[in-house]
This record gives C-alpha cells, sequence and structure tokens, in this order.
C-alpha cells in the first residue's frame, strides 16, 4: 500500500510537529532525531505521521500564522544534516542557528558541484509561482528590522515596480541567502520523507485556511485580500464562541477577496496544493468549516463576539480542485460549530472528517465523537495539538463524569491516558491518530497550544528518557490487536 492511501485504509499514528523532536538546538528539526523517530514508529506499528503546518513563523512560532503558505521554515534545517553534506565544518554550540545557514550558503556558492547546481536550479524554477516573492520579502522584512510590509515605506509596500527593481539589486546577496535556505529546507525534508515511506510511514501535513496579514502571499498579491487601499484588513477571520474559548477567537487573518480568486480560476489555490502535495501524502485542511461559510469580524473590534457568518464558494473551489488536480488525500477538520451545510460539502467531496474523544463524554448517548457513532470514513483522535494532554484532560474532569468515562469503557484497569488510546484503536474510524504526549503518558504542563492565549504555546519538547522501553511493544500489540497493522 503506498502512503497517500494512508487516509483510505485502516491506520494509526502519532502527532508530534518536527519542532517538538529532541536534539541538542533550541527547538527539534529535520535531522538525526526525526529519522530516529520515523524508526520507533516503524517499530510501534504506526504508519502514519502527523506534523503541524511547516511554514516559517512570527515571533510567537504559531505555525498558523505563517510569513508564506508556501515556504518551509528555515529554522527546520538541521546543522547536522549540513555538516554531513560538507556545507558546513565543525561548530561551537553557542553558533547561532542563522550564522550556521549564512556559513552554509556561502560554501555552496563556492564549492557546490554541477549537479547540485543544477538542483538548485531546477528547484527555483519549480516554485516560480510563490519563490521570487517569497525571498523579496524575507529579505526586506530583514533589511526594515522585521517590521510588517504594511509599515514599509509606501513604494515598499505598494510594490512600486521601480521600488523593487532597487531592493532586488540592492538587497542581492540576503535574496540568495533566502532562497538557499529554502532549497536546503525542501531538500531535507523530502529526504525524511523519503525515509518515512520506505518505511511504511505517510506523512500527514497540516493546511491552514486562512493566510497571516504579514506574509508574503497578502504583500504580493494584495488583490486576493479584502483589504482597503492602504493594504489594512477590513475584515479579519475567526469564530464565534465555542468549546476552545467562551468569547471567541479572533485571528486577525484577511478574509479573501473570493470574487477575484473566481475570476482567477482559483489558480493560487492549485498553485497552493500542488505545493502541499510536493511535502505530504496526506493533508488535513484547518478550519473547513470556512469553506461553506466562515465568521467575519470587522477589524476594529477587539474581539470575535461581534461578527457574523458569510458563504463561501467551497463547493465551486473544491470541484476545480478535483478537476485540475484528482482525488485529493484531504482530511477535513470538521470541529466546532458544524451545520449540515458543512456536512454536505464534506461528504460530496469525500473528505473524512474528524472525531476527537475528549469531546465524547457529555452525558448524551447520541454524541457524535463516541466511538460507537465513528463513521469508517473518518479519523479519530484522543485530542489534538489545541487540547489538553489526556491525562490532564481526564484529571480536571469532576468526578461525576469520570465516573461516566469508567462506565463508558467498561471500567479499565489500565491506567489513562492508555484506555483512552485503546478506544482510538478500537474505533472503526480508518486512521486513530495520538498525541505524543499521550503516548508518554504526560499532565497538562505538557500541552502544545491553548486556544485564545497568545504566551506559552509552541514551545513543548520530548525526551527519549521518556519513552519507556515497554510503549513500542505495547503500541505495536494494540495496531495488531485493531487491524491497524501487519505487524
Amino acid at each position: 500500500m503506498s502512503p497517500a492511501q494512508a487516509g483510505r485504509a485502516r491506520r494509526a499514528g502519532v502527532i508530534l510537529h518536527p519542532t517538538s523532536l529532541p536534539g541538542p538546538h533550541t527547538q527539534g528539526d529535520l535531522g538525526p532525531e526525526a529519522y530516529h523517530f520515523v524508526e520507533f514508529l516503524a517499530a510501534s506499528g504506526l504508519q502514519v505521521w502527523q506534523v503541524l503546518p511547516l511554514g516559517p513563523t512570527h515571533d510567537d512560532g504559531s505555525p498558523y500564522q505563517c510569513l508564506s503558505v508556501s515556504a518551509g521554515n528555515p529554522r527546520l534545517i538541521s546543522p547536522e544534516l549540513l555538516k554531513q553534506e560538507g556545507w558546513i565544518e565543525s561548530y561551537k554550540d553557542n553558533t547561532t542557528h542563522s550564522k550556521l545557514l549564512q556559513r552554509a550558503c556561502k560554501r555552496f556558492i563556492q564549492h557546490a558541484s554541477t549537479q547540485e547546481r543544477d538542483a538548485y536550479t531546477d528547484f527555483i524554477q519549480q516554485q516560480g509561482h510563490w519563490l521570487p516573492d517569497y525571498v523579496l520579502y524575507q529579505a526586506l522584512k530583514d533589511e526594515h528590522d522585521g517590521s510588517s510590509w504594511i509599515d514599509w515605506p509606501t513604494p515598499l509596500r505598494d510594490r512600486d515596480a521601480h521600488a523593487l527593481d532597487e531592493a532586488r539589486t540592492r538587497l542581492d546577496s540576503a535574496i540568495t541567502q533566502v532562497c538557499f535556505e529554502q532549497f536546503m529546507f525542501f531538500r531535507q525534508w523530502s529526504a525524511l520523507k523519503c525515509y518515512a515511506n520506505a518505511r511504511g510511514v505517510a506523512m500527514f501535513g497540516d493546511m491552514p485556511i486562512f493566510v497571516a496579514h504579514d506574509s508574503s502571499d497578502v504583500w504580493s498579491h494584495r488583490e486576493l485580500f479584502d483589504l482597503d487601499a492602504g493594504g489594512h484588513a477590513r475584515v479579519v477571520a475567526g469564530v464565534p464562541p465555542d468549546y476552545f474559548s467562551v468569547h471567541g477567537q479572533r485571528w486577525g487573518n484577511p478574509h479573501y477577496n473570493w470574487q477575484r480568486m473566481r475570476d482567477e480560476g482559483y489558480r493560487c489555490w492549485i498553485e497552493r496544493m500542488q505545493t502541499q502535495l510536493q511535502l505530504f501524502d496526506l493533508i488535513r485542511i484547518d478550519h473547513f468549516r470556512g469553506f461553506e461559510s466562515y465568521w467575519e469580524i470587522p477589524a476594529e473590534l477587539p474581539t470575535a463576539e461581534g461578527g457574523r457568518w458569510v458563504k463561501a464558494p467551497g463547493d465551486e473551489l473544491f470541484a476545480v480542485l478535483q478537476r485540475e488536480l484528482g482525488n485529493l488525500p484531504l482530511v477535513a477538520e470538521d470541529l466546532g460549530l458544524i451545520t449540515p451545510e458543512v456536512h454536505a460539502l464534506r461528504e460530496k467531496y469525500g473528505l473524512p472528517g474528524m472525531k476527537i474523544l475528549q469531546f465524547a463524554f457529555d452525558g448524551d448517548p447520541r454524541n457524535p465523537y463516541l466511538p460507537h457513532r465513528h463513521e469508517v470514513n473518518g479519523v479519530v483522535y484522543t485530542g489534538t495539538h489545541d487540547n489538553d494532554t489526556t491525562l490532564g484532560w481526564f484529571n480536571k474532569l469532576p468526578q461525576e463524569t469520570k465516573n461516566y468515562v469508567d462506565d463508558y469503557l467498561g471500567t479499565p484497569g489500565e491506567p489513562m491516558p492508555w484506555p483512552l488510546i485503546r478506544m482510538a484503536l478500537a474505533s472503526v474510524a480508518n486512521l486513530a491518530v495520538v498525541p505524543m504526549q499521550d503516548i508518554l503518558m504526560l499532565g497538562s504542563e505538557h500541552r502544545m497550544n491553548t486556544p485564545g492565549t497568545t504566551h506559552g504555546n509552541w514551545q513543548w519538547r520530548f525526551d527519549w528518557a521518556q519513552l519507556t522501553p515497554d510503549i513500542p511493544e505495547r503500541l505495536r500489540h494494540l495496531n495488531h490487536l485493531y487491524n491497524r497493522s501487519d505487524q
């Protein structure tokens, strides 16, 4: 079975963003620890590795507010692999990551073979629909001390042709540096993906529906977004009050100019999807309900509560994507306030939806998140990166709810979170995914993100010492028991 079929067959996987991998640097990367993690997955009978968006982040580190929808995060580039390939020599632990990348770029320019230069040139040509704008944007952003493009001098903000030509000349070496970093990111990711695929592990990515206002995409294609003459968003994205936030969430992303996208045949979405298909075997569409109707918040409002629902052309968009690219290996993140129209859109295109077990125990036997309500064409999770860890979640439940969970589970003898992991694996849903925190039996202090907050998120990392020797065998047994692995 090919990895691309992982979402359509009975399989199991783990959510772990590469930044959460162990290692000697300030965050995890695509180096030796990532390969070690693939080996752990294969040894455990786990055939899917789900990650969060891989793009370059702002200072808050959120992978859902990236500087580009297509670029890779250069901080994920592994210095160890650069050293193995000869692009850097020995380095001290206190050498900054950016300095190492600068050294590698300089050495590549001076010593790359003809074959390596050809690969670099081919990469630039293949990514031509986004790379030139991104590298110029990033070079200008660095020149302006990281400020948003909306605050740049007007000729640069508004992309005056003469000002951009001058910038390309002035920032030539910085542009080359960013090009090299993207080349290395895609090269290292491709090698990791090939290694995983060869061991039966599919790579499961995540594609946010919206785009950060401070991004190369909005700066270079202002006409595709609902902005005023000065480039400011008129309305912004978010969600009304729900499970995650009693006041709703004001994400701040500009909304799309859907009519302009329609007039251009949704070319930007076709190109964006093509790039994601290069990176992943399976792709989660974050906030899928926004393709049917989206929550529109006047930009001047400080919270999400004053927004309104606006219809979106999701049916037309997915028809175009299917016509141009064929049946796509997508999963719809259909959490939150989901209407019959959203269900109909997902089902029309045969997209698996998501079931979160932590949402299941409200006492209603008709709760759609309970396993007896699951569908084969679905993905079941104990929790996601936006949830508390399962152990933390369970420990905070009222005793009455704990009793209900135990009753539903048949009074399990195993300590949490293993009963919920077992429940996910036993579900009829084709794909079961468990956060690494749950496999390691970790508490609330190890959660990845708390929606509606802006501090202390996206920083969690695990340590191999937390993985006791019995866990791979335990997972392999459960995956075989519930027909999720041939091992």
